[in-house]
């Protein structure tokens, strides 16, 4: 038997402060209803946890070359990713792409070219 962890709950107020969003619009970028913020049974939820800690990791790595919370969320939403068909991040998230927009992300961290 091994002893993992349990994972931190990700908090849906943490995200939509540092961001500046309101619940609804956090919840719309993650691409679930505005309910899953509101109510806690389905802020719990495995599938609301899991979009908010995949946005959340996402844009804490771009934050640094981004230049601060707000600017990475603005590349976040909006700016295309030639690799992915001109596709952003929140739409690759969307779309259950979160895993290979990470390891993107890292291959551009080690000096890779988009």
């Amino acid at each position: 038997m091994s002893a993992t962890k349990p994972k931190k709950a990700a908090s849906a107020g943490v995200a939509y402060d540092a961001y500046g969003l309101t619940k609804k619009q956090l919840a719309e970028t993650v691409g679930l209803a505005p309910e899953a913020l509101y109510k806690t049974s389905r802020l719990q939820a495995a599938k609301t946890q899991s979009r908010l800690r995949e946005m959340n990791e996402i844009l804490r790595r771009v934050s640094a070359w981004s230049g601060g919370p707000m600017q990475a969320m603005a590349w976040y939403r909006a700016e295309p990713i030639p690799a992915f068909g001109g596709r952003t991040a929140e739409s690759l998230v969307k779309s259950g792409q979160a895993a290979a927009l990470r390891d993107y992300l890292d291959s551009i961290a080690l000096g890779g070219f988009a």
